[in-house]
């Protein structure tokens, strides 16, 4: 009953405060058709803002295609409070900046040749040919300051009827840039599942082109793919399945994921920990996903210590009990429910009633603080220096060792002893 009226009022604002009658993007539109007669349209909204807008969506990132050229853009904007980015100056792309708005602004092109990865463009102020080369027929719909729809490819009935479908030829949309076949199966996911057979055929007989693509690119829309509310529903569409498996074979295990719903919600998983529930098994795939697509350090750190805790688990039975304040202590409790979420989830053994358990376990568990610091040592006649984090470490593991308990005499003979 909430959510529903959450999304009336969501409905009702958007009628009565579109987001382009903010007075900002108001004053950009004016300043692009400074100079231009009213019945010249030099500037629409596009893509992903004007499909999200239809949809009654949150608007993130606003893209708006004009006829000027970067040149010009730049020449308008130059003493504004809108700062002016060089963001893919050679595509015709500027990005304005503000405290509130980051507006990328595209001038019309089409493409005169293309290679799979890059596209050689003349810039144009033909509508219409702008439309013909974009990807799907839902990000071709344009929308002007006045809220009036430019539709040439009829992607407003698409995304009514959560249609997604190339512009014209599938097979000539992808051989133009490989990238589109892993936007596909995300828009795919986001409207729906089902892939009509002659797009299915012509991504499969280019699924060798995605290799001229860059890794960086690929992951960036992977993880675009990972972060869908309705990636979870993936194992649900054979053919999305199948080509989203073609091109990362390293996710074999998808299967988990039905696993995973059962215990929470997909939207509270993290990245790392949902990285971890699809790659970490007994070959080490995770070490072979990471090295392959260079994923950050920290995604790279966070699977590592996933996959060496789980072995720990296999061999100490205490970890999520005897020793479960300990490794809160090392870890924290965050980290250890995640923890106990990956380890059911890879575990069929475990039932329901073991992940509660366990969780109720972590959540009532204390944390404990060791009190001695730095300061501390030299207080009591240690000497500044290299020695005083190896002294703090032994002390911490005796700590550990007893407890969580260590005398003040114990902790100055320790001191004592490194000191002499």
């Amino acid at each position: 009953m909430l959510e529903k009226s959450f999304n009336f009022i969501k409905k009702i604002k958007r009628n009565f405060f579109p987001f382009y009658k903010d007075k900002e993007i108001q004053f950009v539109f004016n300043k692009l058709q400074e100079g231009y007669p009213k019945d010249t349209i030099t500037a629409r909204f596009v893509g992903g803002c004007v499909r999200k807008y239809l949809s009654n969506d949150e608007i993130d990132d606003i893209d708006i295609a004009t006829t000027l050229s970067s040149t010009d853009i730049k020449e308008k904007f130059k003493n504004t409070y809108f700062k002016v980015i060089d963001t893919g100056i050679t595509h015709g792309t500027i990005t304005l900046v503000s405290k509130k708005f980051k507006l990328e602004l595209t001038t019309l092109r089409k493409d005169l040749e293309t290679d799979g990865r890059h596209a050689e463009v003349e810039y144009i102020d033909d509508w219409q040919l702008d439309s013909e080369r974009r990807d799907f027929t839902i990000n071709a719909i344009y929308l002007d300051i006045n809220g009036k729809i430019f539709d040439p490819q009829g992607g407003k009935t698409d995304l009514e009827n959560n249609n997604v479908k190339f512009i014209g030829d599938p097979q000539k949309r992808i051989e133009e840039d490989y990238l589109r076949i892993i936007r596909f199966i995300r828009f795919k996911i986001i409207y729906d599942f089902e892939v009509e057979q002659t797009t299915s055929n012509a991504i499969k007989l280019n699924l060798t082109g995605i290799k001229k693509i860059s890794k960086e690119r690929i992951l960036v829309e992977l993880y675009k793919i990972l972060d869908l509310r309705n990636f979870i529903k993936l194992n649900d569409s054979s053919d999305l399945k199948e080509i989203f498996t073609l091109i990362f074979p390293e996710f074999k295990n998808l299967k988990r994921l039905e696993r995973l719903v059962e215990i929470c919600d997909y939207s509270e998983i993290n990245r790392s920990l949902l990285l971890a529930i699809l790659l970490i098994d007994d070959i080490d795939t995770h070490e072979y996903f990471s090295h392959k697509y260079n994923i950050s350090n920290d995604i790279k750190d966070d699977l590592n210590s996933f996959s060496k805790n789980l072995k720990l688990i296999k061999e100490n039975k205490d970890f999520f009990d005897k020793d479960l304040e300990k490794n809160i202590y090392l870890y924290n409790k965050e980290y250890l429910i995640n923890l106990n979420i990956l380890h059911y989830v890879l575990n069929l053994k475990l039932k329901n009633k073991d992940f509660s358990k366990t969780l109720k376990k972590i959540l009532k568990s204390k944390i404990h603080k060791l009190s001695i610091d730095g300061r501390y040592l030299m207080q009591n006649g240690m000497q500044q220096g290299s020695a005083v984090g190896k002294v703090l470490k032994e002390i911490e593991v005796e700590w550990l060792k007893n407890n969580f308990q260590i005398s003040k005499d114990r902790v100055k003979e320790i001191i004592r002893t490194h000191s002499s």
